[in-house]
């Protein structure tokens, strides 16, 4: 069974190894990491793959063997539809605030723009954080609760894992998936269009 050695890479460089090796028409490998969120992110991708991952640890390594089930489901709607004929919308926030003059007036207005979105007809099909937006879906209550009704209605929301580690808030995220750059690149890709915030 091949082997693959992600130990040390950064996120997303594990998930684009596996998704390389199976690319390449492998149907059983193993690959070898040494942290969680890497774990996490592998899990999902083994499942919209339709692979079994079965973890096992030791000193600290991670290993995860791949292999293809017999029921693999259809491709996830981010690996099987180009950018071009992509669908409904995306929002990209990467910072806590909106603007760039006041703290407690960009703090409000980000606030405010979760509480419209929630309560608009015209969801976004995913909300996506990276770098200071993180702490959005761990610190800030009132955009927390907007958040998770955005999640009932069938939002999907992504928040990066090396940004919450950056941050010390992988511990703390209320609402929403830890995820990576390549699945919340997917994501964009398969929007129409990505607002930024």
């Amino acid at each position: 069974m091949r082997i693959i050695d992600a130990k040390g890479k950064a996120c997303p460089m594990p998930v684009i190894m596996a998704k390389q090796a199976i690319s390449e028409g492998e149907t059983a490998f193993t690959i070898l990491v040494d942290n969680t969120t890497a774990v996490g992110n592998l899990q999902r991708l083994a499942g919209n793959q339709g692979f079994d991952a079965a973890v096992t640890e030791g000193e600290g390594v991670y290993s995860l063997a791949f292999v293809k089930n017999g029921d693999a489901p259809a491709p996830a709607a981010e690996d099987a539809a180009p950018a071009a004929c992509g669908a409904g919308y995306s929002v990209f926030v990467g910072r806590d605030i909106i603007g760039s003059g006041d703290r407690e007036l960009g703090t409000n207005l980000m606030r405010m723009f979760f509480y419209t979105l929630a309560q608009s007809d015209d969801l976004p099909r995913s909300i996506l954080f990276m770098n200071a937006g993180v702490k959005l879906p761990t610190e800030d209550e009132q955009v927390i609760e907007h958040l998770k009704a955005l999640v009932e209605k069938g939002v999907e929301v992504q928040v990066c894992g090396t940004c919450l580690n950056f941050y010390g808030l992988s511990d703390k995220l209320a609402v929403g998936t830890v995820s990576n750059m390549y699945d919340i690149v997917s994501q964009m890709q398969a929007a129409a269009k990505v607002i930024t915030v």
